[in-house]
C-alpha cells in the first residue's frame, strides 16, 4: 500500500469528523475503513457523510456507523477495461483493490484511468448562474480600497472569474453579475476578457442586499439557477448537488459546510442560584454554516421585495413562512473556500496553490 492510499485510510473507531478531515487533506471524496491489519471493513464517501449529517447525527460518531460496509472493490490482478466499466457505470471516484484475504493493497482513481480523455464524466448542467457582486467588501480593505471585491485577484485571476470558470467546468455558460459598487470598473474588465461563456450585468440602482437584486431578474430567469456570493468557491460535485435539489423537490437548497468552532476558554455549566455544576475547557461545537451558494427555482423570485434591500436570510424566512420546501446540501469544511476577509483570503491562496504568485 503506497502513501497515496494510506492517506485515505481510517480505522472503524475513528470519528466521522476525522474521516471528513482526512478527505479534505487528501483532496478526495472517499476514505477506506480498514482494521489495523489492512482488512477492508467498508468505505465512506462524501455522499455517505452528507446523508449522516442530514439525518442529524454527529461528527463524533464512529465512521463505521456511517460507512458503506459492502462496497464495490477491485480484485488484485484486475483488468483495466473491467475497472473502467465498473467505475464508469457506478460513477466511482475511487475503488479499493483487495487481495484474496480482503486486505487493501492498492486503490484506483477514475481520473488516472481516463487521463488524456478529459470531460468523459462531467455533465453539462447548462443552468444560469447569478453572482452577487455589488458589495463593497469592507472586510477585504485595503484591497477593496482600490479594486471592487469581484476583481480582487486569487493569484492572477479575479475571484469572480474564478467562480465562473469553476461553473463553466460543469457546463454552466450563462452568468449574470448583480452590480452596484464600482460597477463600471467590473464591466470594463469583463468587456475586455475573451472567455468561452456569456457574462451579463444588471446594475442595482442602490445597494439591495444579498437577495434584493434578484427582483431585477424576474424576466430573465425561467429555470433552476445557481446563486453565489462573489467571495466563495465550493469544491463539490455540482451534478450531485443539482440532483439532490431536484429529488427533494426543493424550492431553494442551501449549500452548507460543517464547521467546528472551538471556544478558547473554559465554559461554565451553571444551575440555579449560581451553582457551578461543571466546566468544559475549550469545548468544540459543530454547526452547519451557509457557504453563500444556493440552488433556487425561479418561483422564489416572487417572494423578493421590489425596490427594497433584502438578504437571502429574509428570502428564506419568507419562503418558510409560506410553507415552501427548502433543503440543505452539506459539504465538508475543506470544500468551502471563503475569501470574505483577509485571513480566509490568504488560506484560499495557499489551497489553490497561488501563494507564491499572489
Amino acid at each position: 500500500m503506497d502513501e497515496r492510499v494510506r492517506a485515505i485510510v481510517v480505522r472503524p473507531g475513528d470519528s466521522v469528523g476525522d474521516a471528513l478531515r482526512r478527505m479534505d487533506a487528501s483532496g478526495g471524496r472517499i476514505v477506506l475503513v480498514t482494521d489495523d491489519d489492512g482488512t477492508l471493513r467498508g468505505v465512506a464517501t462524501d455522499g455517505d457523510m452528507r446523508r449522516w449529517i442530514i439525518a442529524g447525527r454527529t461528527l463524533d460518531d464512529p465512521v463505521s456507523a456511517a460507512m458503506n460496509p459492502r462496497p464495490h472493490v477491485l480484485r488484485q490482478g484486475y483488468q483495466r477495461e473491467a475497472a473502467e466499466r465498473l467505475m464508469g457505470e457506478g460513477r466511482y471516484e475511487c475503488l479499493p483493490v483487495v487481495d484474496g484475504a480482503g486486505h487493501v493493497v492498492d486503490a484506483v482513481w477514475w481520473h488516472d484511468l481516463i487521463e488524456g480523455r478529459p470531460g468523459i464524466r462531467r455533465s453539462a448542467l447548462g443552468l444560469p448562474v447569478v453572482i452577487m457582486a455589488g458589495g463593497r467588501g469592507t472586510r477585504l480593505a485595503p484591497y477593496t480600497n482600490v479594486l471592487p471585491k469581484p476583481l480582487v485577484p486569487i493569484g492572477d485571476t479575479p475571484i469572480a472569474q474564478l467562480i465562473m470558470e469553476r461553473f463553466a467546468e460543469w457546463g454552466c455558460h450563462d452568468f449574470t453579475l448583480l452590480l452596484n459598487h464600482k460597477a463600471s470598473l467590473i464591466r470594463a474588465y469583463f468587456a475586455e476578457l475573451d472567455v468561452p461563456y456569456r457574462v451579463d450585468f444588471v446594475v442595482e440602482p442602490a445597494p439591495l442586499g444579498t437577495a434584493g437584486g434578484l427582483a431585477l431578474l424576474t424576466d430573465r430567469l425561467s429555470t433552476t439557477f445557481f446563486l453565489s456570493n462573489t467571495d466563495v468557491l465550493v469544491e463539490t460535485d455540482y451534478e450531485s448537488l443539482l440532483r439532490a435539489h431536484r429529488e427533494a423537490a426543493n424550492d431553494l437548497t442551501v449549500v452548507a459546510s460543517m464547521r467546528r468552532f472551538t471556544v478558547p476558554y473554559g465554559v461554565c455549566q451553571v444551575a440555579d442560584a449560581g451553582r457551578l455544576t461543571g466546566i468544559s475547557e475549550k469545548p468544540s461545537y459543530d454547526h452547519l454554516v451557509s457557504t453563500g451558494l444556493y440552488v433556487m427555482e425561479p418561483g422564489v423570485l416572487a417572494d423578493v421585495p421590489r425596490d427594497a434591500p433584502s438578504d437571502v436570510t429574509d428570502l428564506i424566512g419568507a419562503l418558510l413562512a409560506r410553507g415552501r420546501r427548502l433543503g440543505v446540501y452539506p459539504v465538508s469544511e475543506g470544500a468551502w473556500l471563503d475569501m470574505g476577509s483577509l485571513d480566509p483570503l490568504r488560506e484560499m491562496l495557499e489551497r489553490l496553490g497561488e501563494g507564491d504568485r499572489g
